[in-house]
């Protein structure tokens, strides 16, 4: 399929071929899904801990005698029927991530950028470039544009001025072709691919 493509500055920069195998796809919600929460997973810490029953600092001695006091048995301050216990089954550190292959990774990659390109929020550019690297030169082509919570996504290597001037806009991401994935795609509002970008992509996704 064709698709028009525009300068920065909204300026036409003719048309680009897209390839139907990765932007003609009728997108699925449970491939979607699952490679999202394989993302998620895999950025989770995993760093969390409680202190057990054999990790407060108590006495070990015996708190109080075996009988006669009433009460119900007990040997140790630790307990976690105590205050100031150990907490039985308590979360330890641990991956929460899981495997996914890299052959459905792709395919959900794909589907990402087909929902962008039904929802009609795929914007190709030309190349991104930015007069002196000014931050304020940026914002305004951006909100020119009308692009809220945009990303763009580059050939292998980002222009590093253009990155210098992006980086102050909250509303703005850009990534290079290899750093492209589901997540980051459906989060944003409009999807911005350079000619590069498309290209680097189309040879990631064969």
């Amino acid at each position: 399929m064709k698709a028009d493509a525009i300068k920065l500055d909204g300026a036409s920069a003719g048309s680009v071929e897209l390839d139907d195998a990765i932007f003609g796809l009728e997108p699925r919600a449970d491939i979607l899904h699952r490679v999202v929460r394989w993302q998620r997973n895999n950025a989770q810490a995993g760093t969390h801990a409680t202190l057990g029953r054999s990790d407060v600092s108590y006495s070990t001695k015996k708190i109080y005698r075996q009988k006669g006091t009433g009460g119900a048995r007990h040997g140790s301050k630790g307990a976690p029927i105590f205050r100031h216990g150990g907490v039985y089954k308590g979360p330890t550190p641990r991956s929460h991530g899981h495997e996914l292959t890299k052959k459905f990774r792709k395919l959900g990659l794909r589907h990402a950028l087909s929902a962008k390109m039904m929802a009609g929020e795929l914007v190709v550019i030309d190349a991104i470039t930015v007069d002196n690297a000014k931050t304020s030169a940026l914002a305004k082509h951006v909100n020119d544009r009308g692009w809220k919570r945009a990303l763009i996504i580059d050939g292998a290597e980002v222009n590093a001025d253009f990155v210098r001037a992006a980086r102050n806009l909250a509303n703005l991401d850009v990534l290079p072709s290899m750093g492209a994935n589901v997540y980051d795609i459906l989060k944003s509002d409009t999807l911005v691919i350079t000619k590069a970008g498309l290209e680097a992509l189309e040879a990631r996704l064969k």
